[in-house]
């Protein structure tokens, strides 16, 4: 099971300086991959933590493509219905080109009613734009030539299409994983929430015809002992990676977390 670590892209850690120097440290201690998340419009009343900054997610990939060689680069996840599809297929292709290929696409509908005001989106019409930007995706790297509002045109640059993992809980997201992604990206505390969904996943799988692999967002306690039992649990399930939820004040204190988790010895396989 390979292992990934978030990065602040948020509140006083979304420094340039914090945010280069922590992603070399993730790349230097061997960590499969980093990842960011997305928010575009917070609002005053729920701005704690963040304190309403965010950088925006494909540009600091971009960004953060330029400053590491090896590390894979994760949106965890990025908001489908607060973008127009042509843009963001083609800043998601620059980011897979310009990274050498190391995009990993985690993608949601979003679930913030303030931000889909801020945008003048209808919050109820999420999960038909996701999978409609989701269909015009797959086209795009599909094919040289799109054709769009009866018009051809060149969609260039077209790298190898980023694996496309689909964030969200069953039973919708699950549905959404098989049709359009390359895998499940949930969110859970402890892997006995995720075994039941994953066999569910597996048996939709198969029906159609088609493979996936499981990406968890999920923390690890304090402790050898107990940090190792929680690593075993997850890749009992067969999950892929692992992507661990980091909560940190400066560079010291990240690079104090990874050496803990490094300290464990985990073979990445």
């Amino acid at each position: 099971m390979k292992l990934g670590v978030t990065l602040r892209n948020m509140g006083p850690q979304s420094s340039p300086s914090t945010m280069r120097e922590c992603a070399l440290a993730a790349e230097a201690a061997g960590f499969e991959s980093i990842w960011i998340t997305d928010h575009i419009a917070i609002p005053p009343d729920d701005a704690q933590g963040s304190g309403g900054r965010y950088t925006d997610t494909l540009t600091t990939l971009a960004w953060l493509a330029a400053a590491t060689e090896r590390i894979a680069l994760g949106s965890g996840v990025l908001i489908l219905p607060y973008r127009p599809a042509l843009p963001t297929a083609k800043q998601i292709a620059t980011v897979q080109e310009l990274s050498g290929e190391r995009l990993l696409l985690g993608v949601g509908i979003g679930w913030m009613d303030a931000e889909f005001r801020a945008l003048g989106l209808d919050r109820h019409q999420r999960g038909r734009v996701s999978d409609e930007l989701l269909a015009y995706l797959r086209r795009c790297f599909g094919d040289e030539v799109m054709t769009a509002h009866d018009q051809d045109f060149l969609f260039l640059p077209r790298p190898k299409c980023p694996p496309i993992l689909i964030g969200g809980r069953a039973p919708h997201a699950l549905r959404r994983a098989v049709n359009y992604g390359d895998g499940w990206l949930p969110m859970a505390q402890e892997p006995g929430q995720l075994a039941a969904p994953i066999q569910q996943y597996r048996q939709m799988l198969e029906e159609a015809g088609k493979i996936g692999a499981v990406t968890v967002m999920s923390g690890l306690p304090q402790g050898t002992d107990a940090a190792l039992e929680k690593l075993e649990a997850f890749a009992q399930l067969g999950v892929e990676r692992l992507v661990v939820g980091m909560r940190y004040d400066d560079v010291s204190a990240y690079r104090d977390q990874l050496g803990a988790i490094t300290e464990l010895k985990w073979d990445q396989g």
